[in-house]
């Protein structure tokens, strides 16, 4: 809930308090990375403690707030705040596990499968042609494409490098060489008829699972709807996944240049695996 302090009289800026729902564990370990670089780097003073960095940081990023109102409440500059964030985006990101490895390690503790989906992260329309690669035409907006693995209880392992609004899934999955990955860890991967045809050597043991698509002149039979409903089912999980992800509001609409979205989304991810472990 927000609270309002009451101005004094003639004051021109009043200053709120929100509530931050994030654990202590979360805000203890963003602190103590910005502690450790700081001190890897022989930085002696910054205008605030880490912890309270920490806590600015991530009031940003779970709520989007606006740099200016942080630095307006915090004694410092706009540009200063950008500048925490970005570096603690970039420390976070750097933490964030190896798609191999996370796969190796499901793989050696006996999984057989992964959730594979994909998600479009709404960013601000910038002027000029070059952007219209990143105008998606199946959801109407400009934004990059992220594709994520899950495992089968929806805690995230591996979000892909950002690619154009304009890719699609597929072209996206092959550009990560998804498929070899997949076949070098020995697992499979559940995913959505937007997946269909992925799967490059599919006469073998396929590792992409997919549901049946109908066409115009064939329908579905009950029992393939009802391996669809099954299969719908188990990939919930996935979708449990990207909500973790997206409750932090700064994906709401992402507003960092590009070439910042991907970091961001791993720096997330290590922030939501830190948070929620089913």
């Amino acid at each position: 809930m927000t609270k309002i302090d009451e101005p004094a009289e003639g004051a021109r800026q009043a200053v709120y308090q929100c509530r931050l729902p994030l654990s202590s564990t979360t805000i203890t370990f963003v602190a103590e990375v910005l502690r450790g670089h700081l001190r890897t780097i022989g930085s002696r003073w910054r205008k605030l403690p880490p912890g309270r960095i920490a806590m600015i940081v991530l009031a940003v990023l779970r709520h989007d707030q606006r740099l200016a109102d942080m630095a307006g409440g915090n004694g410092v500059s706009a540009s200063t705040i950008r500048r925490w964030v970005l570096e603690v985006i970039a420390l976070l990101a750097a933490r964030a596990p190896r798609l191999e490895r996370a796969l190796n390690k499901i793989s050696a503790a006996g999984g057989d499968v992964v959730l594979l989906d994909g998600t479009l992260v709404r960013t601000r329309r910038r002027a000029g042609p070059a952007d219209r690669r990143n105008y998606s035409g199946k959801h109407k907006v400009h934004g990059l494409l992220f594709l994520a693995l899950t495992d089968e209880r929806g805690n995230l392992l591996g979000i892909s490098a950002a690619r154009p609004g304009r890719s699609n899934e597929i072209t996206t999955a092959r550009h990560n060489h998804l498929c070899a990955r997949l076949r070098e860890a020995g697992l499979g991967a559940l995913a959505d008829l937007g997946f269909v045809g992925l799967d490059d050597q599919p006469d073998d043991a396929p590792v992409i699972v997919t549901g049946i698509k109908a066409t115009r002149g064939k329908k579905l039979t009950a029992a393939q709807k009802r391996a669809n409903a099954l299969l719908s089912c188990e990939r919930a999980r996935a979708e449990h996944g990207f909500a973790d992800l997206k409750n932090w509001r700064i994906l709401t609409k992402e507003r960092m240049d590009a070439r910042h979205a991907t970091r961001l989304l791993r720096a997330l991810l290590v922030l939501t695996t830190t948070e929620i472990t089913r």
